[in-house]
């Protein structure tokens, strides 16, 4: 039975990957921060751990917890989006996105890679469009943008670093999702997106590894 790790699967996009691996028959082993998500997630018959990304001794302890883990696939779907406005940023906003979308990366993808080179598996992290530079055509959210366009250069020394030992490192634009950030206006829905990125990241090869991608496989430029 193949292995994935979702980390951040409380709801939307992490919720849907667990749902969607569970039914094809994966052992799925996910994250979430409040026992009523963990509840939830055991329910769907995943192997629920909390975590808190914010915080570094609970990523320390999740790390001891995975250490004899070999993971076929793995998500790292965590993250917020911060201020809705473009005005001048507080320190604790930019502190809550940076941790969150940027350190936590920094602290999670050092343990879980290994995992992942072990089984010469797919590491999948949720970056987005807007953190692209090449593409980049407007300006809001200026700091979301910021933090995906750095979570790429994460993404792409993880690929630098753990690619030579088997791993097959991506970063996803996931589609304007109908998730609580991507609202009830957005083009697609939960299901759809998941599907695209779980057959994107199955099929890839190692040549994919340290790409940025479209949900459908497209490529985007950093």
């Amino acid at each position: 039975m193949p292995t994935v790790l979702i980390l951040g699967a409380s709801r939307g996009i992490g919720r849907e990957l667990v749902r969607q691996y569970r039914a094809d028959g994966w052992r799925v082993i996910a994250t979430a921060r409040k026992p009523h998500d963990l509840a939830q997630l055991a329910q769907l018959g995943a192997e629920a751990h909390e975590l808190d990304v914010a915080h570094a001794e609970a990523i320390a302890a999740l790390g001891w917890k995975l250490a004899d883990e070999k993971l076929d696939a793995a998500w790292l779907v965590a993250g917020v989006y911060g201020p809705r406005d473009d005005g001048f940023p507080t320190q604790d906003d930019f502190d809550k996105v940076m941790h969150t979308n940027v350190l936590a990366a920094m602290r999670l993808l050092p343990i879980v890679a290994p995992l992942v080179s072990a089984a010469r598996g797919k590491l999948g992290v949720l970056s987005s469009r807007m953190g692209s530079i090449g593409a980049r055509t407007g300006t809001t959210g200026s700091l979301y943008r910021a933090s995906k366009a750095a979570l790429n250069s994460v993404l792409r020394d993880t690929a630098l670093t753990h690619g030579p030992q088997g791993a097959t490192c991506i970063a996803f634009h996931p589609g304007w999702v109908q998730t609580d950030m991507g609202g009830s206006g957005a083009t697609i829905d939960v299901a759809h997106s998941v599907r695209d990125l779980r057959a994107t990241l199955a099929k890839a090869t190692h040549e994919a590894n340290g790409t940025f991608l479209n949900h459908d496989g497209d490529p985007i430029p950093w």
